[in-house]
């Protein structure tokens, strides 16, 4: 089989484009300039570099980055201060507060306090529970960017079964969602699951986000799967290498995403279309 590449790099800056048109068309309207308000406690670097790409894609399609850099030994009450002062910030349409905070700070209560229209990153219980009701306002991204490259194989996914490794908050369980919305029939994996290969090797739709390099084996893909690869992981050789063995899978699946450049581009394209909704619901209720 001949496999072919979810190129999310590609289809990424495609949405780039588009919302950078879209933006344009509200200043020629008057509308007020879209803001995002990134917030990041701490020097992790993987964190700095991610936060350093959202800021730079805010740019490039016209969405105003506010930055607030915190020292790792913020206190939780002053970054729940930050996000309250933000939250009365009519100038900011989204909130991002990048994971992971330090171990003193509770990430529950920070996400939980945030206003949950200007909830960006879709983790607020409220939007996680509009999604479960099929009522989706804000949606966690990187389960969207999911959503969007799995469009763009142009394969119906109703009545397929799919099958995702990992039960994150973040990823797992929200990814279960949007694939029970769109009528798949789910199966979510875990540590305790039995017979975990046989139950790849069946499914149609394949999301691997268990955070272990080259964790699932070519042979496990059923020929002409659907396989996204969610996991970043460094290996032995300093290179970046998904949760999928790549070069094994490619012959079985019908799709693929390469890493890096597929899951990791959309989840940042999915953040900025989530901020300018914000904008817009925000807008609807004034």
């Amino acid at each position: 089989m001949q496999t072919q590449i979810l190129d999310g790099k590609a289809i990424a800056g495609d949405i780039r484009q588009q919302l950078k048109s879209k933006v344009q068309q509200r200043q020629q309207q008057g509308l007020a300039t879209v803001g995002l308000a990134v917030v990041l406690v701490g020097d992790n670097p993987a964190s700095q570099v991610y936060v350093r790409n959202k800021r730079k894609s805010c740019d490039e399609v016209g969405i105003a980055s506010f930055s607030h850099d915190l020292p790792a030994n913020t206190s939780e009450e002053k970054l729940l201060n930050l996000i309250d002062q933000l939250n009365n910030d009519a100038s900011v349409n989204g909130i991002l507060v990048q994971l992971p905070l330090p171990e003193h700070i509770n990430d529950k209560t920070v996400i939980e306090r945030i206003n949950p229209l200007k909830d960006v990153d879709g983790f607020h219980p409220y939007n996680i529970g509009c999604l479960t009701l099929k009522m989706p306002l804000l949606r966690p991204c990187t389960p969207k960017g999911v959503m969007t490259l799995l469009s763009r194989t142009g394969q119906q996914l109703s009545g397929l079964d799919a099958v995702i490794i990992g039960q994150s908050n973040i990823v797992g369980r929200p990814m279960a969602l949007e694939l029970l919305a769109a009528r798949c029939t789910i199966t979510v994996c875990h540590s305790r699951t039995r017979d975990l290969i046989e139950k790849v090797r069946q499914a149609d739709v394949v999301v691997a986000a268990e955070g272990r390099p080259n964790f699932v084996k070519g042979d496990w893909i059923k020929s002409g799967a659907l396989v996204i690869d969610v996991g970043i992981n460094r290996g032995d050789d300093g290179k970046l290498v998904g949760d999928v063995d790549f070069a094994a899978a490619q012959g079985r699946a019908a799709w693929i995403t390469p890493v890096p450049g597929g899951v990791g581009p959309m989840t940042i394209a999915s953040l900025l279309e989530n901020t300018l909704q914000a904008a817009e619901l925000q807008e609807n209720k004034q």
